[in-house]
This record gives C-alpha cells, structure tokens and sequence, in this order.
C-alpha cells in the first residue's frame, strides 16, 4: 500500500513508519521539514515537506498524488481536521487519525469506557478559537482532539477512524520526561505530590503502540477504537517498579489542589480495549513489560 504518515518523526510515531517499511509498504512523511524522516535521508523513504496549518501549502505539496491510507500522527485541533478533511477529499481511500484517552477527559467513572462513552455528534465543535496559539492547545489537548474527531466523523469523504491512545510509557527516546519524574524523586527520595484520591489509569508500552497503529494502517474498520494493555496502574504501581530497580523510597506528599505528578489522577477515565480484541487484536497485559519501561526510563536518567 502507498501510506502517508503525518508527522512521525519522534517516539512510537518513528517507530510506526519503520514497522510499516518493513511489511513493505511505501512510506511517505509529510512534515514541516525541521526534523527530517526518520532514519535519514538514505532511509529510501518520500518526504513531503509542508506546515499542515496551511492549508495552500498542503494542497501544492500534494498535487498529483494519491494514497491508500493516512496516518495522521499530529491532528491536534477541529481546524487541523476541516483542512485535512478537504485537501484529501479524493486523495485517500482511509484516513486513521491517532487520538488519545484524554478525549475521555471529561468523564469519572469506576468502570472502564467504550468507545460510544464519547458521544460524537454532541460534541460542540469551535474552530475559532486560539488553536494557533501553542499554550492554548497544550492547556486545551484532549479537547482539541475531541473535536477533531467530531469534525472528521460528521462527514468525512473517505473512511475514518482514530485510535484513542492510553498512556504510553517506556523507550530511551521518551521525550515526555513523565516517567523520569517518578525515577528522579523516588531515588531521591524527594516528595510525590498526588490527589487524596489516586485513581488507576490505562496505560501501553511505547513498542505495542507502534505495533497497533501499523495494524491499524492495514486493517478496514472505522470509528474509534481505544488502544491499551490489559492491567490498569496506579503511581504506586510505577514507583515500586521504580523501587525495585534503583532502591530508593517513595514519598507520597497528598494534595487537595494544585498541580499533582504527571500519571495521577483524581478522575477515573480508564478505557475498555474490547473492540479492538473484536476487531482481531491481541493486547499483552501491563506486567508483561512494565519492568522494561522503567528500565528504559532508568537508563535514560543516568
């Protein structure tokens, strides 16, 4: 198949593309050009360079091409969807955009979420506001992938679907520095700030995400599917791992309010993976590889 990804020049994102590669797949990425494609210039890969922002632009860089699917690595905003949703009109077969469990933000509930949790069509969709402005869009992302997603499933001219992606954890290359937070401080024994109440979360291994989003490049469903292990966690769960591997002691300093941890969380949102396992796909369980991710959170700390 002819596959653009958008984006993928970092973390699970350039591991998708070598995966994709090496099924034989023609890969092409479109970027803005700052980072290159993954691998280098010698990776016998396409590269398109364009700022998805602006909307010209993408059309020039695209003239004449077509392909069988996109993976959109980087949709983050309602107006990133509307341009996208015209400039591929007639260019693609399929279009997966990559989401995350944070479009579940909005929701507390014991029991893990389907998909339908997130009711689509209700979400109010506002491409005017300052999507352009970076502290807006960080402060603003699960929403900005909210409706995203609503703009692609209110009627997008090709088949769609997204991939609500948990938590991702592990890889040298974790650029994030959420898990490295956690390594630091119970090394050193310096203070974990948490909510009172610290809920479980839904979480994945950076390699089995990759894996996930190259099948989903190959597969034919449409709509949204959660994407995660099996084995939610808990901050308690991360720092014994921690624990075990680097000695230390974990200190957990319980706040009312105010910025907690990265992988705290007051709310429970954690996600149901029963369609994927419908659709054909078998996630491994939290345990199987937690001990790698904070290896490879150790090795990158020292």
């Amino acid at each position: 198949m002819d596959v653009l990804v958008i984006g993928g020049s970092r973390y699970f994102g350039k591991r998708v593309v070598a995966l994709l590669r090496e099924s034989g797949h023609r890969v092409t990425v479109l970027n803005r050009g700052s980072s290159g494609v993954p691998g280098g210039p010698s990776g016998g890969m396409r590269h398109l360079v364009a700022d998805r922002d602006d909307e010209t632009a993408l059309e020039s860089v695209l003239a004449g091409r077509s392909f069988d699917v996109v993976l959109d690595q980087v949709c983050y905003t309602p107006r990133q969807a509307e341009i996208a949703r015209r400039v591929f009109a007639g260019r693609v077969r399929r279009y997966v955009m990559t989401s995350t469990v944070e479009v579940y933000g909005d929701e507390d509930s014991p029991a893990p979420l389907p998909e339908t949790a997130l009711d689509l069509a209700s979400v109010a969709v506002d491409t005017g506001a300052a999507w352009d402005d970076p502290e807006f869009r960080d402060a603003h992302y699960g929403e900005g992938k909210r409706q995203a997603e609503a703009v692609f499933a209110a009627g997008a001219p090709f088949a769609w679907a997204s991939v609500r992606v948990a938590h991702v954890l592990g890889g040298h290359d974790d650029f994030t520095g959420r898990l490295d937070h956690y390594v630091r401080r119970v090394r050193d024994g310096e203070p974990i700030a948490v909510p009172a109440v610290n809920r479980p979360a839904t979480y994945v291994y950076v390699e089995e995400i990759a894996a996930f989003l190259a099948w989903a490049v190959e597969a034919d469903f449409t709509g949204p599917v959660n994407a995660h292990s099996h084995g939610p966690l808990r901050t308690a769960d991360l720092c014994a791992e921690i624990e075990r591997q680097v000695g230390g002691r974990t200190v957990f300093r319980e706040v009312e309010a105010g910025e907690v941890s990265p992988f705290s969380f007051a709310r429970s949102y954690g996600m149901d993976n029963a369609r994927a396992t419908e659709l054909g796909y078998s996630f491994s369980h939290s345990s199987e590889w937690l001990a790698r991710a904070v290896s490879d959170a150790v090795g990158a700390a020292r």
